[in-house]
C-alpha cells in the first residue's frame, strides 16, 4: 500500500456569487429585515465556503447596501465576492454592479 501524502494546504480561494434575500422580506417581522437579510448572508457564505460563522467579515459597504432603504425594503438579492484565506477567514465584499 503507497504511503498517503499529506493535505495540501489551503490555499485562498475566490468566489462569486448572487445572494437570494426574497425569504428575508417574508420570514422576520418589518422591523426585523435587514439585520435578518445580513445572517441570511453570513450563513449562505458559511455554507458554500466552508466556514465558521464567527470567521465572516462583511463588508461595510454590503451592510450600507441591505439598510440603503431602510430595515423594512431590503434588496431582493445580493451580488458579492467572497474570499477565504488561508487562516480561515472568509471576506465578503459587495460586487459593483454594472
Amino acid at each position: 500500500m503507497p504511503p498517503k501524502e499529506p493535505k495540501a494546504k489551503r490555499e485562498e480561494l475566490e468566489r462569486e456569487y448572487v445572494i437570494p434575500l426574497r425569504a428575508s422580506r417574508h420570514q422576520p417581522s418589518r422591523r426585523r429585515r435587514a439585520g435578518h437579510a445580513l445572517e441570511t448572508v453570513r450563513r449562505f457564505v458559511v455554507r458554500h465556503m466552508k466556514g465558521k460563522p464567527e470567521d465572516v467579515w462583511i463588508d461595510p459597504r454590503l451592510n450600507e447596501k441591505i439598510w440603503a432603504r431602510g430595515i423594512q425594503t431590503i434588496p431582493s438579492q445580493v451580488r458579492v465576492k467572497a474570499i477565504r484565506f488561508e487562516d480561515g477567514l472568509i471576506e465578503v465584499d459587495l460586487l459593483e454592479s454594472g
